[in-house]
C-alpha cells in the first residue's frame, strides 16, 4: 500500500498545478495579445503604404490613372522582395488585363484579382499564394479630377507574413523563456518557504519522538501561536496517561499490599490445629475483608482522571438518578433531598467517576442524616493557572464529624483492611478520584443544616 503524501508533498503539488496553470494562462493571453499588436501593426504599415501609393498616383489628360514611379518603399522596386501593390480596375496606365502591378510583383501569383466598391476597405491574412502566405489590405476608391470621368480602382498592397511570424516566434521564445525561469525560481522559493512553514511540525514529531524514547519528559514552549495549543493539551495528554499508568501500578502494589494480612491469617489458621467452625468463620471474615479490597483497589484503578479532549457533562440527570436510587435503599429515614445546580455546572471527566465521585459522597450524607441532604454545584472561574473547574458540596443534617476525627479521614495512603465503618471505603475511593482529577477535598459542619458538609473542588488543566 502507498504511503499518502506529506503535507509538503501535497502543498507543493497542488501549488505547483495552480503556478503551472497561472502560467499556462499568461503565457497564451501575453502570446495572443502581442499577436494582436503585430497585426494591427501589420495592418497599420500596409494602410500608410496605400496612402503613399494614392498621394504619388496622378492622372494623364485622358484620364488614365499614371501609378507612381518610385514605391513609397524601396522593396516594391525589388522582384520578390515581400512587399507588394497592386491596382485593378480600368483606365490605368500600363495595366495589363486591367491590372497594373508593382516592379516588385511581378511574374509572381498573388491574390490581387478581387474589385472592392468605393469606401470598402478588407484585411486578410495569411493567405496562401504561388509566393507563400501574404497579409493583404486592399481598399476601394472613386478617383475623380475636374470635368474627367469618375475611376473605380481597387488598391491591394501585400507583406509576406514571414517578418510578423519571425516576430511572433522571437516573442514566444523569450516568453518562455522568461516564464520559466519565472515558474522554477518560484517552485524554487515555494520549496524554501514550506520548508520553513512545516518546520515547527517537525520539530514537534522530533520532540515526541524524544518524548517516545524517554530523552523528555514534554514537548517544548518555542512553538508559534497557531502550534501552542495542540503542544499544550498534547503535554497534558502525556501527564494524564502518565498519571493513569502510576495509578495502575500503584494500585496493584496497594492490592497485593493489602491481601498479604487477610491471606497470612488464613494460612496462619490452616497451619494451626484450630476447630473446623472457627477456621470456616475465620476463612469467611478475611475472604470478605479480601473481596472488600479487591472492590476498593479496581475503583481505585478504573478511575480515569480528568481529560483533556473530554466533553463537559451536566450535573443535575446524574444527581437525580442517583438520589432516586438512594431514597429506595434509604426509603425508612425519608431523607429528603435538595439541589442547588448553577445551570453552568460541568464536570470535564469520565462519566463513571462522576457517578462514583457522586454516589459515594451522596449515600455517606444519606447514611447518616436524620432528614435533610443538599447538593450544591457551581463552577469555577478559569484562572491563569487552570481553565476552569467544578465546586460540589454535600451537606446533611447529622450528627457531623468531629474535627479532631477530620484529619484522620483525609489521611493518604490508608490500606482496605483499616477503614473506618460509615466513612470508609467509599471515601477513600472519592479521594482518589480527587485526586486524579487535580482537586482539593475539604471536610467541616455544615452551618445550615449542623450535620457533615463535605466540600470538593475539582480544577481543569
Amino acid at each position: 500500500m502507498a504511503h499518502p503524501l506529506s503535507l509538503q508533498a501535497r502543498s507543493l503539488a497542488a501549488a505547483g498545478i495552480a503556478l503551472a496553470a497561472f502560467l499556462g494562462l499568461t503565457f497564451f493571453a501575453l502570446d495572443q495579445a502581442f499577436f494582436d499588436a503585430a497585426l494591427s501593426s501589420q495592418r497599420e504599415r500596409l494602410q500608410g503604404y496605400l496612402h503613399a501609393y494614392l498621394a504619388g498616383a496622378d492622372t494623364n489628360r485622358a484620364g488614365n490613372l499614371i501609378p507612381p514611379e518610385v514605391g513609397p518603399d524601396p522593396r516594391f522596386d525589388r522582384p520578390d522582395s515581400g512587399l507588394y501593390a497592386s491596382i485593378v480596375g480600368d483606365h490605368v496606365r500600363n495595366a495589363k488585363d486591367r491590372q497594373w502591378r508593382s516592379p516588385s510583383a511581378l511574374g509572381l501569383t498573388q491574390p490581387f484579382s478581387s474589385e472592392l466598391e468605393p469606401g470598402e476597405t478588407t484585411f486578410e491574412g495569411p493567405l496562401e499564394s504561388g509566393d507563400g502566405e501574404l497579409f493583404v489590405l486592399s481598399q476601394g476608391i472613386s478617383w475623380s479630377v475636374g470635368n474627367r470621368p469618375e475611376l473605380k480602382l481597387t488598391l491591394h498592397i501585400a507583406e509576406d507574413s514571414t517578418a510578423l511570424q519571425n516576430q511572433v516566434r522571437a516573442f514566444r521564445r523569450t516568453l518562455l523563456t522568461w516564464l520559466g525561469g519565472l515558474g522554477v525560481g518560484l517552485l524554487l522559493l515555494l520549496i524554501g518557504v514550506l520548508r520553513w512553514s512545516m518546520a515547527p511540525l517537525r520539530k514537534v514529531a522530533a520532540d515526541l519522538a524524544r518524548v517516545e524514547r524517554g530523552a523528555e519528559e514534554h514537548l517544548g514552549d518555542r512553538y508559534p501561536a497557531e502550534l501552542s495549543g495542540l503542544a499544550t493539551n498534547l503535554n497534558k495528554f502525556i501527564d494524564s496517561e502518565r498519571d493513569r499508568l502510576k495509578r495502575y501500578r500503584h494500585t496493584l502494589a496497594d492490592l497485593a499490599h493489602s491481601l498479604k494480612t487477610p491471606l497470612a491469617v488464613i494460612r496462619t489458621q490452616l497451619e494451626s490445629e484450630v476447630e473446623s467452625k472457627q477456621l470456616r468463620w475465620t476463612v469467611l471474615e478475611q475472604v470478605g475483608r479480601m473481596d472488600e479490597i479487591v472492590a476498593y483497589q479496581l475503583s481505585r484503578a478504573a478511575t480515569s482522571g480528568r481529560q483533556t479532549f473530554a466533553a463537559p457533562l451536566p450535573l443535575e440527570p446524574y444527581a437525580e438518578e442517583i438520589v432516586r436510587s438512594l431514597e429506595k435503599v434509604y426509603a425508612d429515614k425519608q431523607v429528603l433531598c435538595e439541589f442547588e445546580i448553577d445551570a453552568d455546572s460541568r464536570f470535564r471527566g469520565d462519566q463513571g467517576d462522576l457517578m462514583e465521585l457522586l454516589g459515594n459522597v451522596l449515600e455517606n450524607a444519606f447514611k447518616w442524616a436524620k432528614h435533610s441532604v443538599l447538593l450544591t454545584t457551581r463552577p469555577i472561574a478559569e484562572h491563569e493557572n487552570y481553565s476552569g473547574g467544578l465546586e460540589l458540596i454535600v451537606e446533611d443534617d447529622g450528627p457531623g464529624i468531629p474535627d479532631s476525627r477530620v484529619e484522620h479521614l483525609l489521611q493518604r495512603g490508608v490500606r482496605g483492611d483499616e477503614r473506618v465503618q460509615g466513612h470508609g471505603i467509599g471515601l477513600s475511593i472519592v479521594q482518589d478520584i480527587i485526586k486524579a482529577y487535580n482537586g482539593s477535598l475539604k471536610v467541616s459542619r455544615s452551618p445550615g443544616l449542623g450535620g457533615a458538609r463535605f466540600e470538593i473542588h475539582l480544577r481543569g488543566g
